[in-house]
């Protein structure tokens, strides 16, 4: 993943996130390392490759969900619109 320069909001976003998914992505990696302790070098490819991908995609998967629950609470809701609403013509 390429660096990009963030905006100041984009930072204070950045530092957010990073301290509220710190401590999960700390727990997982333990696990991780414990799980893969546990392996001999034979048995590292194969069927512990493909456990270790899953976690880390399930990790991925967090932190998107993560953002996403986030900026929701943030939102608005929508627009409020400045529009004047149209009087409805008297019946005939």
């Amino acid at each position: 993943m390429s660096e990009l320069p963030l905006t100041a909001e984009q930072e204070a976003e950045a530092q957010v996130l990073f301290a509220r998914l710190k401590s999960a992505f700390e727990a997982e990696v333990w696990q991780m390392a414990c799980f893969l302790a546990r392996k001999e070098d034979r048995q590292l490819l194969g069927g512990t490759e493909f456990e270790v991908r899953e976690r880390v995609h399930q990790l991925g998967a967090q932190v998107v969900e993560s953002v996403l629950r986030e900026r929701k609470k943030k939102a608005t809701g929508g627009r409020v619109s400045t529009v004047r609403t149209a009087r409805r013509e008297p019946a005939m």
